[in-house]
């Protein structure tokens, strides 16, 4: 007996709704290698290759580049994690608000969507070059800048896809990605003030802000709001205008009563 596509499967593929926890492996790498976020990324890290290859460093300066951007990487993204999209101020501007729903709001309001779990093109791409370019050019001038922006932009493919993982519903078989998921699934499921590396929690450790779901007494309640619930959105009214209310609960249990 044949399967009648829904209205939704006649869609185009990236205008159809994609949802972490009812997707496979297989499934996920299809789509993550089709988002457009990826494939300019990959595109950069590409035409970063051929600016070395124009203008190559040395042996040692490429190197130095390269293992600065991979260091500086995991603290970047940590210190924009909890002070930029939880520092719980952008809202509070008429003008970020759309940016801060878009890039983190969204996603802890349904952490599962992959529409809205990739990065926003026009926030990732200047940040990555503003922590990549600068070390990279000062240790090894244009190549060193170019060797350290397209290990940016590779690392932050890295991330993401390891990002789409812990939200996918399977079991790692590997025991670090398990600890990752774990500690992720517990910043968007039982308190957001705490892990905020995605695939790396040392400066979790070294801030304080490393904790495992033993360790805190109870739930935060504003796990999946961060915070912007209706009594701020009186003052603040744009994000909840943009969103069409403000939502509430697990976003499974609002999806089964038919809540936005």
């Amino acid at each position: 007996m044949s399967h009648s596509p829904t209205a939704d499967e006649r869609l185009p593929f990236w205008k159809r709704s994609h949802y972490l926890d009812r997707m496979t492996l297989g499934q996920l790498t299809a789509a993550y290698f089709q988002h457009y976020t990826i494939v300019v990324y990959l595109l950069v890290a590409a035409l970063s290759g051929v600016g070395f290859v124009i203008a190559p460093a040395g042996l040692w300066q490429t190197l130095g580049a390269i293992a600065a951007a991979v260091l500086i990487y995991p603290l970047a993204w940590h210190l924009l994690h909890q002070f930029v999209l939880h520092g719980r101020w952008m809202w509070k501007q008429k003008w970020l608000s759309p940016t801060w729903k878009r890039i983190h709001y969204d996603h802890h309001q349904d952490p599962n969507h992959l529409e809205v779990l990739f990065g926003a093109l026009h926030t990732t791409l200047p940040t990555i070059a503003l922590a990549t370019v600068p070390v990279g050019w000062l240790i090894g001038g244009i190549g060193g800048a170019f060797a350290a922006l397209g290990t940016g932009i590779l690392t932050t493919c890295y991330y993401e896809y390891m990002h789409c993982i812990q939200h996918l519903s399977f079991k790692p078989g590997w025991k670090w990605v398990q600890h990752m998921k774990q500690r992720h699934n517990e910043h968007h499921y039982f308190d957001e003030d705490g892990n905020f590396g995605i695939t790396n929690y040392v400066f979790d450790r070294l801030f304080g802000t490393y904790y495992e779901k033993r360790d805190r007494p109870r739930r935060s309640e504003t796990v999946f709001n961060l915070g912007y619930d209706e009594e701020v959105a009186q003052r603040y009214p744009w994000v909840k205008e943009l969103s069409g209310g403000i939502a509430s609960g697990h976003p499974r249990r609002r999806s089964a009563n038919g809540k936005s």
